[in-house]
């Protein structure tokens, strides 16, 4: 393979949602903790997130959504993260991870991101002029030495690899929730399918792993198989 082994690796609610609504502000990080009925296992969740690859794919609006932009700058850890983002950090937010990455690559399409301000052993940019997911994924194999990586983007940024077919594994703990709103972000998004011929883009999936977990929590392990 000409780029690296990727798994979708998130935490959805029972109908499928990766957020508790609409608004920037609502975020499972946040809310969850506070739901008698799911705070009590969540940790599960967090405990599986620390077995996953040594690098981690995530987008800007998720981060910024965490707080990153204003959190000081953390301890390093192990992993490598790729943040895909065109506004939603600041330069804090470019610093927080180059103190928590050992390689941050940060993939842009914004000439003027703030990235470009920051100079930091670490710190790498992969700039387009239009985003190219698998021209991303294939020069983090070429030229960071990126043999797995696991994906914990937003539902857009999910459907696009998704119809990019660059998925190989499909990891989900879903939380004892039902969440609702169609406007509410799913764990796939994005254009949805018209027309019959589009049914290839379909993600077919074998089911290689299911776990009850304590609390009523589940974990869904898929591979990918077209």
């Amino acid at each position: 393979m000409d780029r690296p082994i990727t798994t979708l690796f998130m935490l959805m609610s029972v109908d499928g949602r990766i957020s508790t609504g609409a608004d920037d502000a609502l975020d499972f990080d946040q809310d969850l903790p506070k739901i008698d009925g799911v705070r009590e296992g969540l940790e599960q969740y967090y405990e599986i997130e620390q077995t996953t690859d040594l690098w981690a794919l995530n987008s800007g609006r998720v981060q910024a959504k965490m707080g990153v932009n204003e959190k000081p700058v953390p301890p390093k850890t192990p992993v490598s993260f790729v943040i895909i983002d065109n506004h939603h950090l600041n330069e804090q937010g470019v610093r927080y991870f180059c103190g928590r990455s050992q390689k941050f690559v940060l993939v842009t399409t914004n000439s003027c991101h703030p990235a470009f301000a920051c100079r930091e052993e670490n710190l790498s940019i992969i700039f387009q002029e239009k985003l190219d997911l698998k021209g991303v994924l294939e020069q983090l194999g070429r030229d960071f030495g990126c043999e797995r990586i696991t994906l914990q983007t937003g539902g857009t940024l999910n459907g696009m690899f998704l119809r990019e077919k660059l998925l190989d594994y499909v990891d989900i703990v879903v939380a004892p929730v039902l969440v609702g709103g169609k406007d509410t972000s799913g764990l796939i998004d994005g254009k949805s399918l018209t027309r019959q011929e589009e049914l290839k883009q379909l993600g077919v999936l074998k089911l290689t792993g299911c776990e009850t977990l304590k609390d009523s929590y589940l974990r869904l392990q898929y591979k990918v198989i077209s």
